[in-house]
């Protein structure tokens, strides 16, 4: 699960059924890392590449927008290729098998900026039979017989 670093972007496959092939990057914060510094708490990130295909590819071109917290599972894919400069560089990125959105879809429309406002969950009211030690009161007629404990 992370955001996406921009907007995918989508080719079309060559051939007798052209396919979408789109790419996005999620930037994934890791969890439990600290810096070397113990004061300052700054969190770090890993890019994954991803690639869907086809209705999956057409589906996050459409849908996923830059800063949009997203969950995708897939396979892990490596690979190599040589660049201009004559030098091996070798790839990994995730193939998607399964996306979908990891935010509600106000949670997602952020503030028009591309800045996505984190999740905060609705604060629960207390109930109104609650008394000020936080439990609630048993309304009289109710058996203790019926309660699972004692």
């Amino acid at each position: 699960m992370g955001r996406l670093t921009r907007d995918p972007e989508v080719r079309y496959s060559q051939g007798e059924r052209s396919m979408a092939i789109t790419r996005y990057t999620l930037a994934v914060d890791r969890r439990g890392r600290r810096s070397q510094n113990q004061d300052s708490e700054q969190q770090t990130a890993d890019f994954i590449p991803c690639v869907a295909f086809d209705r999956a590819g057409e589906f996050a071109e459409k849908y996923f927008h830059q800063g949009m917290r997203v969950l995708v599972s897939g396979r892990i894919q490596t690979g190599s290729y040589t660049n201009r400069d004559g030098q091996r560089v070798y790839t990994t990125e995730v193939i998607v098998d399964d996306q979908e959105f990891a935010d509600s879809r106000n949670a997602s429309a952020g503030d028009g900026n591309g800045y996505q406002q984190p999740y905060q969950p609705a604060s629960r009211p207390a109930p109104s039979s609650a008394i000020g030690d936080g439990f609630m009161n048993i309304p009289d007629g109710v058996e203790d017989e019926g309660l699972p404990f004692n």
